[in-house]
């Protein structure tokens, strides 16, 4: 039997296809309850990583997992979302690191039972792309228990690398840090698992 072919690093070749205008955009243009959440990707240095790719997925406000169909539908005039009609939710965004590592996403809050948006990272360097959250319910904070399974088996020090900080109304701040100090904590997903 032939060995299996060796994992080879997923960027920054990429750069042409995935990224594509309006991907941070997953709530309705105006939408009151509208968030954001950004931040940086930083390499082991703390540098940070100009050409990473982030894909978010959530569940709606209501608690639905399935979203709108039509995310990944491209518009072959503009390059943007064809599936997107802004005015349904599909959960699901992919954006693109600027020069200072910078990325962001306006979404709907999601609902307090899964209280988190699932990160998918790649980026120069890594032969797998990396599974993490982003929790952005302020309960996850201040001590309180939190029914969450990912959470709980964390030491409270690793479990702040996985909360998005409030940095004012309906903002949140989310840095990952690949390596060294502060590292963020990212998720093993095996056979079967969901990672929403």
């Amino acid at each position: 039997m032939p060995a299996p072919t060796p994992s080879q690093t997923i960027g920054p070749f990429y750069g042409y296809a995935l990224p594509f205008p309006g991907g941070g955009e997953v709530a309705p243009p105006e939408h009151p309850e509208a968030i954001t959440v950004h931040g940086h990707v930083y390499d082991g240095a703390g540098s940070p990583v100009p050409d990473a790719l982030l894909e978010t997925w959530q569940a709606a406000p209501d608690g639905s997992l399935a979203g709108h169909p039509g995310s990944l539908r491209r518009n072959p005039v503009t390059g943007g979302f064809l599936g997107r009609n802004g005015v349904d939710f599909t959960g699901f965004a992919r954006v693109a690191t600027d020069a200072d590592g910078h990325w962001g996403v306006r979404t709907l809050p999601p609902p307090a039972a899964l209280p988190y948006l699932s990160v998918c990272l790649f980026a120069r360097g890594l032969t797998h792309h990396l599974f993490t959250r982003a929790y952005v319910d302020g309960r996850t904070l201040d001590g309180r228990a939190v029914d969450d399974a990912v959470l709980s088996a964390l030491p409270e020090q690793r479990r702040a690398t996985l909360v998005a900080r409030e940095e004012g109304p309906r903002r949140y701040r989310f840095d990952i840090r690949l390596q060294g100090p502060g590292e963020t904590v990212f998720l093993d997903f095996g056979p079967g698992d969901d990672a929403r």
